[in-house]
């Protein structure tokens, strides 16, 4: 089965051909960086006419690379939620129209899901059942996934994401957007032990997460200490491994948690801060001495991509699902909505 891929949920427009008897066929993203950057964040309308302006100029792009011709497609999938609903509607109305052109079915894709299965497109895919980590700029969760489609939220944060905390984080210390990865890359330079920030909800059972408070004591030494430091690079560099290092070693505490509580030992890491360098690495030497495998995507991967949505659609397409006609596009759709695969 061959299908198109289309992510569409937020800032970058990516699609993907996917070949369910020889892999992932071609993909290509682009990234609407530059659009948002003079505004310090995601302006939803300029994402939907960014969409509106790439999406068939990519799709005609990456049947090119992957070699395959409209009349060759089996399906079409698209991410339908959550994310910004003007950015889904583009995405969605391309691929519904497509697929009713092509007289092919269209399946709707939950953006985590397709994050969720990401690692899956690696030679050294996990097997299941697994504990996944999902933390990127909108979500950060722990499930427990016993099949395609079969999850078990067992954590998640009640406020911030930690993607969110990084980009809230980098702009309240002038960074610039996007700012996560600015922040990360700063925290190389910064020193050790100069600032040590808390590590929320560790004190306490429970697999949830928490990082405004986080967040807000990194601005609280932000502005106490910019007045009178002289090297304001090096404080920011110092309070970006800071935050850094609380935010890692808080994902490690609950990652650990949830292995040992689902008796487990099987962890896979995707989403946007799965690319932190700082996370693989030292999840890596705790499945060392703790003696379970880690899995991560590829780093192209680990933000939003059409691949993952190829390949999540084509899996529900061999199973049967597809939709009506109907554009049903959602900001908001909990995973414990999803049927497992194999379920009409």
């Amino acid at each position: 089965m061959i299908v198109l891929g289309i992510e569409s949920s937020c800032d970058e427009t990516g699609l993907a051909v996917y070949d369910s008897g020889s892999g992932l066929r071609a993909h290509v993203l682009h990234s609407q960086v530059e659009v948002h950057a003079e505004y310090g964040g995601v302006v939803p309308e300029l994402a939907s006419r960014d969409h509106i302006r790439y999406l068939l100029p990519l799709a005609e792009k990456v049947m090119q690379q992957a070699e395959v011709r409209l009349d060759q497609l089996d399906g079409i999938a698209y991410t339908a939620g959550p994310g910004l609903i003007g950015a889904l509607m583009s995405g969605a109305a391309v691929a519904r129209s497509l697929a009713w052109a092509l007289g092919i079915p269209a399946v709707e894709v939950h953006h985590m899901e397709g994050h969720l299965l990401a690692p899956l497109l690696e030679s050294d895919a996990p097997e299941f059942p697994f504990v996944a980590l999902l933390v990127s700029g909108g979500h950060t969760l722990l499930a427990y996934v016993e099949s395609i489609g079969s999850y078990e939220i067992i954590g998640q944060s009640l406020d911030d994401a930690a993607g969110e905390a990084f980009d809230k984080t980098a702009k309240m210390m002038g960074l610039g957007y996007p700012g996560g990865p600015i922040l990360a890359k700063l925290a190389e330079r910064g020193r050790q032990g100069v600032y040590r920030f808390p590590r929320p909800m560790t004190d306490r059972p429970g697999l949830d997460f928490s990082f405004s408070g986080l967040k807000t004591y990194a601005l609280n030494t932000w502005m106490q200490d910019h007045l009178i430091t002289e090297d304001q690079d090096q404080l920011r560099a110092d309070i970006a491994r800071a935050f850094e290092e609380a935010v890692v070693e808080t994902l490690l505490i609950k990652c650990r948690r949830a292995l040992e509580q689902s008796a487990c030992n099987r962890l896979i890491v995707a989403g946007g801060v799965g690319a932190n360098q700082r996370l693989r690495d030292q999840l890596q030497q705790m499945a060392k001495k703790k003696q379970f495998t880690v899995s991560f995507p590829r780093l192209e991967f680990c933000t939003d991509n059409g691949a993952m949505i190829a390949f999540a659609g084509c899996l529900r397409l061999q199973a049967g699902q597809c939709q009506p006609l109907d554009i049903d596009a959602r900001a908001r759709w909990p995973m414990d909505d999803l049927l497992p695969v194999g379920e009409q």
